[in-house]
């Protein structure tokens, strides 16, 4: 009976231990799925997010179960609030990839005049073929397995991310900053062929003006501008989305490089 006894009280204590180290991912997992792209999107039913922060937790508890015991947590809402803000960390890295399509899209509306293209159908006006980018990048982010990378993130995130451990204000700093530089530098970068080929239309613009000063030049060219950004799009656009591609997957697999 003794046994039988110990057994059970032994029983508690590893489902009171896997109980703790569940509720500490579901908060990291819930803070990143918050802003992570296409879980955290608006348009995703909070119930639908819900179901698959928990799916996520039952999925990955039990190999964080040893992890966060040698931790020596004790049950606190400052352990609580600590692994919300990890998860903010690492959900505020994701969603700044969708920050670059969004600038890029900026950048192409200005320099192509399309800024009405496909407007109107997000919660956030959107200029350009900003929907469009968005829209797709989730898609392929999706298709490509982001589950699976953002269960792999949450795991390598307990390396430099512990649970309980002391987050440095400077190291935060510094590489959010390196990420925010290299988020913006991949934005100009999808944006170049558009605003290269927009510079060099309004250069022959201007040589065209000043052989003709009386065409008026701006109403014979403003259909080629809009047909030139519609046909540049559709070749381009499979190549921005590769690179895009490409960037996140390295952040996902290295989400803590410090190099822009």
């Amino acid at each position: 009976m003794n046994g039988i006894i110990e057994a059970l009280a032994g029983l508690l204590d590893l489902a009171d231990g896997l109980a703790w180290a569940a509720a500490l991912a579901f908060m990291r997992i819930g803070a990143m799925a918050a802003l992570m792209p296409g879980i955290g999107d608006p348009a995703v039913p909070q119930r639908v997010k819900l179901a698959l922060i928990v799916a996520l937790t039952v999925v990955l508890s039990p190999l964080l179960a040893d992890r966060l015991s040698t931790a020596g947590l004790e049950p606190s809402f400052l352990s609580l609030g600590g692994e919300a803000i990890a998860g903010l960390i690492l959900g505020v890295g994701l969603r700044l990839f969708l920050v670059a399509l969004q600038t890029a899209a900026s950048i192409i509306a200005q320099a192509t005049t399309l800024s009405q293209l496909f407007a109107g159908t997000a919660p956030d006006p959107q200029p350009a073929m900003g929907n469009l980018f968005l829209i797709a990048a989730i898609t392929l982010a999706m298709t490509t397995g982001l589950h699976v990378k953002a269960a792999e993130l949450l795991l390598l995130s307990y390396e430099i991310l512990p649970a309980g451990g002391p987050l440095s204000a400077a190291d935060a700093a510094d590489w959010s900053l390196a990420l925010i530089g290299r988020t913006f530098s991949l934005a100009f970068t999808l944006a170049a062929p558009f605003v290269i080929a927009s510079m060099i239309y309004n250069l022959a613009l201007g040589a065209i003006n000043r052989a003709m000063p009386t065409l008026m030049v701006s109403m014979v060219g403003a259909p080629a501008l809009t047909l030139g950004a519609l046909a540049l799009l559709a070749v381009a656009s499979p190549f921005l989305l590769a690179a895009w591609l490409t960037a996140f997957s390295d952040h996902l697999a290295q989400p803590f490089a410090t190099a822009p």
